[in-house]
């Protein structure tokens, strides 16, 4: 009895033991589900509204859409660049588009229309090859980089791309076609219309209509392909000017490398259109449009709930040139043919450049800039016509108004007599003028070109007195003082132009003192035909260096194909005035007038036009094409001429540079180029108008030609 009493009452405690332990966990459980409905409680009525919040949160995105560049006129309002439309594929990228969706797309698409491949980098297959093949990309990690970041583990599946897989795709055309609109895809922003190809928008690209309507019946199924209207530069024209005004990347090459910088920190897109050169580059911020913004709204997932149009945006601001295009295509017609003829005559077998540029000399208007040259190689004439402000030339004696003008500011008095008869140095060859003169005065010597008149300048600014078969010493401080005389003309120095990359001519260190004397005929330091408009424009005004432009005004854009409100003046600036009294200045237009008349280097071309200016023959030599390598080294001779008309009251200055003529060519192409072009613009109806009068320089009182 005792051994089951005690079984039982053992029992009786594992049972109670037992249902303690239940009773336990229930409680346990039971606070569980308690902190459990306190816990939904919370989340429910404290933090609901917070977490609703949450739930429906949304982000805005904004993307930009294409505007036409500003337009170009001349100054009397006729057009010189304007946008057209064109047919273009676009493709946006959302926040969910993965790459595999790129490339679904891009194989659509190169099904139905054809995409040059030729611009796709090594870096852009590579790109390519990883996105099309991501689990034999992911094989080239170890295990322990597949751990890394992101971008640590695509650099090194970017430089571990086989060769073999690379040039396997370069043989394969249909996959490379897939590759360049996977890349065009993939290089811009989110919601950002990516242009993919275009009608005419790239050289040797076209967007044909079958392809178009191919493109647009599949729309439904090239997700982020659309169909729009694009725009593209137009030049009325044909090429007049074109080297001018320059040119516009295409959407495949975006923005310049070189400011990437400068962009970016304005809102450019990578792919966006910007100015590659001159006026499109040196007006940029004028030039480019105000781009329309829409707003995207996303959920959390990245999908689109809403977009508006937020900006219309509009096309870049219009500038108002200072060419008169009349005048233009009329001196690039002379220019062109002049320089045919003088390439015809014997002994200028080289010549092949030949510049002119007319110039308002009060407010620097360029009213015609041309510039030709004759390519050896492919046997044509092409244009150079930023010849006129990025090459320069010795430019022989049409520097002898500045160097007479020195000679002023050096001390010398007008009138001043010298005796042109050879100078003779120590251990040095005569130097003299095409022959002896006799003595001459500053009048004569500009009229006739006496070299000697120019020399004993030279030698007043060195400190020197002219002792026949006596050495000539000049310092380096003697060549910067000329050099000095010239720059407050405009020679040496910039122009000021409003157009990037000007050349200012070359001065070199001179190798020995007699260069002086070269200088001051201009047989040394090196010009541009720009600078030589201006040079003659000081003479002409008065005394005032004023500064070229070619860009008078800006204005909004107006939907009349005509100029629209003023956004801003170019003002016309004067640089400097040149330290010599008005009749030192009218002392040297006597002898420019001096010139054109009986006697005179120039005189019968230009008939009953009244017209002052210089000639100038530089001996120099040859290093033109590359081509003519084997003539470098050859005797040639520059032709110039500097001039303004009317001489009583210049309305226009102008310089001709004609390179390279043969030593014994007589042919005087400079002088022809001036008379005509004088005469288009004497014949010009209506002539171009002073567009900032009250600006312009302060022309001394014209004096009656005197005796000489």
């Amino acid at each position: 009895m005792t051994e089951q009493g005690n079984s039982q009452a053992d029992l009786r405690k594992l049972k109670k033991k037992r249902l303690i332990r239940i009773n336990v966990f229930f409680f346990f459980v039971f606070l569980l589900f308690v902190a459990l409905i306190i816990r939904l409680g919370v989340v429910q009525i404290v933090q609901g509204e917070e977490f609703s919040k949450e739930v429906s949160r949304t982000e805005s995105n904004y993307a930009s859409f294409p505007a036409p560049r500003g337009k170009m006129y001349d100054r009397n309002g006729n057009v010189l660049v304007e946008n057209i439309g064109v047919d273009a594929i676009t493709y946006t990228v959302e926040k969910t588009t993965k790459a595999k969706d790129k490339l679904e797309t891009a194989a659509k698409l190169a099904s139905l229309i054809e995409v040059p491949s030729e611009f796709l980098k090594e870096r852009d297959l590579k790109d390519y090859w990883v996105a099309a093949n991501p689990e034999d990309a992911a094989d080239l990690l170890t295990e322990k980089e597949k751990s890394k970041k992101g971008s640590e583990t695509y650099k090194l599946q970017i430089d571990r791309v086989p060769v073999k897989e690379l040039e396997a795709l370069k043989a394969n055309p249909a996959e490379l076609e897939i590759a360049a609109l996977y890349t065009r895809f993939s290089s811009g922003y989110a919601y950002e219309p990516q242009i993919v190809t275009a009608t005419g928008l790239t050289k040797g690209e076209e967007l044909t209509k079958d392809e178009l309507t191919r493109v647009a019946e599949n729309l439904e199924d090239l997700p982020g392909v659309d169909i729009i209207t694009d725009w593209k530069r137009s030049y009325p024209n044909g090429d007049l000017l074109t080297g001018v005004f320059g040119s516009v990347t295409t959407p495949k090459q975006g923005i310049l490398e070189a400011r990437k910088s400068y962009y970016t920190a304005r809102g450019y897109a990578r792919n966006e259109r910007v100015g590659r050169s001159n006026l499109e580059y040196q007006y940029e911020d004028y030039l480019n449009p105000r781009k329309s913004k829409v707003q995207y709204v996303t959920d959390t997932s990245g999908n689109v709930i809403s977009e508006s149009v937020i900006d219309e945006g509009r096309r870049g601001y219009d500038l108002k040139l200072s060419f008169d295009l009349e005048l233009q295509k009329q001196l690039d017609q002379i220019v062109e043919q002049e320089l045919k003829v003088a390439r015809g005559k014997s002994g200028n077998y080289l010549v092949d450049r030949a510049f002119a540029v007319m110039m308002d000399p009060h407010t620097g208007d360029v009213l015609a800039m041309s510039g030709k040259k004759y390519s050896f190689e492919e046997g044509k004439m092409n244009d150079y016509i930023i010849g006129n402000f990025t090459s320069q030339y010795e430019i022989g004696s049409t520097i002898k108004g500045a160097t007479v003008l020195a000679g002023y500011q050096n001390g010398m008095s007008m009138g001043t007599v010298y005796n042109d008869a050879p100078i003779l140095i120590k251990d040095t060859k005569p130097k003299k003028s095409v022959r002896n003169m006799g003595p001459v005065n500053e009048i004569t010597a500009l009229k006739r070109s006496s070299n000697v008149y120019m020399f004993r300048i030279a030698f007043d600014i060195a400190g020197e007195n002219y002792v026949p078969n006596a050495p000539f010493n000049a310092s380096s401080a003697d060549f910067q003082k000329m050099r000095n005389y010239y720059s407050q003309f405009g020679l040496g120095v910039p122009t000021g132009i409003d157009l990037p990359n000007e050349a200012t001519g070359q001065q070199n260190t001179p190798p020995d003192a007699g260069i002086l004397l070269n200088m001051a005929i201009g047989q040394y330091d090196t010009y541009t035909p720009l600078q030589m408009a201006q040079y003659v424009s000081v003479i002409a005004n008065g005394g005032y260096r004023v500064e070229p432009r070619i860009v008078t005004s800006i204005h909004s854009p107006d939907e009349n194909k005509q100029l629209g409100p003023v956004v801003t003046e170019h003002e016309a600036t004067i640089l400097n005035r040149i330290n010599n009294t008005p009749e030192q200045i009218r002392q040297v237009q006597r002898g420019f007038e001096a010139v054109t008349k009986t006697g005179g280097t120039a005189a019968g071309y230009f008939g009953d036009n009244d017209v002052a200016g210089k000639t100038g023959t530089s001996q120099t030599l040859y290093y033109g094409e590359q081509s003519k390598r084997a003539y470098w080294g050859t005797e040639t001779n520059n032709l110039a001429f500097v001039g303004y008309y009317p001489a009583s009251n210049p309305e226009v200055a102008i310089s001709v540079i004609v390179p390279y003529t043969g030593k014994t060519a007589a042919h005087p192409v400079n002088k022809l180029i001036a008379k005509r072009a004088i005469e288009a613009y004497a014949n010009l109806d209506p002539k171009p108008q002073n567009q900032d009068a009250d600006s312009s320089a302060d022309v001394s009182s014209q004096e009656e030609a005197g005796q000489e």
